[in-house]
């Protein structure tokens, strides 16, 4: 049996998870092969004190309220020019002047001043920027009109500059943490069918951007990664971000996984890629688990751990590089199909009605192949000669550029 608490000596597994994969005995997906190390990814076992000590220091975030999950999960947020910015506080603060002066001359008959005669809208007004500046007055006092104006007018918006400058900083970043725990709270009772992104290093990023070609919306993807700059790069382009290791159930889980409609699995070694399939499987049994892998002899790891989608990223990139010495055209093509903005791209539909019965051959679009029941058929397979009613087609289509 393999214990995840006893995996890979990479410093992501979860603290004080004993969860057991059964493993038939000669089938063991372990250890990796990582020829960039020259050698077998290492196994290590952490001490009892230390896995006790990590587990004590680090809680568990499912156990957190929303609230206090501000700085694990980032919510994109709305970019706001800085005169925008200030135009919404002016007119914030106006409106708060405009319901106290109302108050105080609706009952202005419970204020006095010092010269004896009633309230006036003006004197309502001087009373209540005094009083929202915090600033009162003692042994010196406007008493003239003409005075009390020039202090409405001219020294309390100075006075309320003053008060930005000085505190300006600190409200913004109370009312940034109230904002992100709205926001928290919201997405996480709302969250489905979301796409998520382990890993945003190069291969993180390349899927984000196919994702987002392919039309997906920002707010329904979700990047899971320790790296700050990662973080702020997603959080730029308008993605949720959730700070912690893929290898932790209760992150995963805070990302929303167990409702997520697919899962990317991008990490930067394969043994951490075999963990985190493993850990995301448990969690989200019927997802669409994608996962990309250095090295081909790993392939079969992460099938067993469960993804349903392998990419051999290395292996992959040297075919190209090695065809493009001799046909760089080829190459250029593959570049074109696998970009979803511009030229020709690979896509997926459905079979009109008066296509079943047909070749998918004889077709306007040059189709590829065609999906039916979840297996795919390339288009010279036995099986491809006619089209049945459900199949879906693996197609090449022309992208408008602009």
């Amino acid at each position: 049996m393999f214990r995840s608490g006893e995996g890979f000596g990479t410093g992501e597994n979860a603290p004080g998870r004993e969860r057991e994969y059964p493993f038939a005995a000669g089938a063991l997906p372990f250890p990796p092969v990582d020829k960039h190390k020259g050698r077998p990814a290492r196994l290590g076992r952490r001490s009892l004190s230390g896995r006790r000590s990590e587990a004590a220091l680090t809680d568990r975030l499912t156990d957190r309220p929303d609230h206090a999950l501000v700085g694990v999960v980032r919510m994109p947020a709305t970019a706001i020019g800085p005169v925008k910015s200030i135009v919404r506080r002016v007119i914030g603060a106006s409106l708060a002047l405009a319901v106290t002066v109302l108050l105080v001359y609706l009952d202005r008959g419970g204020y006095s001043d010092t010269d004896g005669t009633p309230l006036s809208v003006l004197d309502a007004l001087y009373y209540a920027t005094v009083s929202l500046s915090t600033t009162g007055y003692g042994d010196i006092a406007p008493v003239t009109p003409s005075a009390r104006l020039v202090n409405v007018l001219v020294i309390t918006p100075l006075r309320v500059l003053f008060l930005i400058v000085l505190v300006g900083t600190t409200l913004e970043v109370l009312t940034e943490r109230s904002r992100q725990a709205f926001k928290i709270q919201h997405w996480r009772s709302r969250v489905r069918d979301h796409v998520v992104v382990i890993g945003y290093g190069t291969k993180g990023r390349s899927a984000v951007t196919a994702l987002l070609g392919e039309g997906a919306e920002a707010g329904n993807i979700v990047v899971v990664d320790t790296e700050p700059t990662a973080l702020e790069a997603a959080s730029s382009l308008g993605l949720v971000t959730v700070n912690g290791s893929g290898t932790r159930s209760d992150v995963l889980r805070v990302a929303g996984i167990p409702r997520a409609r697919a899962v990317v699995v991008a990490p930067p070694r394969d043994d951490t890629a075999v963990l985190v399939t493993l850990t995301a499987r448990e969690l989200a049994p019927k997802a669409q688990i994608v996962a990309a892998v250095r090295e081909a002899e790993n392939v079969h790891l992460l099938r067993q751990s469960g993804a349903d989608s392998v990419v051999i990223s290395s292996e992959t990139s040297g075919r190209l590089l090695g065809i493009a010495t001799s046909t760089p055209s080829v190459v250029e093509m593959f570049e074109d199909l696998l970009s979803p903005d511009l030229g020709l791209a690979i896509a997926e539909r459905e079979v009109e009605r008066t296509e079943v019965g047909g070749s998918p051959r004889h077709l306007s679009d040059i189709v590829l192949g065609l999906v039916r029941e979840g297996q795919l058929y390339r288009v010279d397979a036995p099986e491809a000669d006619a089209i049945e009613e459900g199949d879906r087609l693996l197609y090449v289509k022309k992208v408008a550029t602009a």
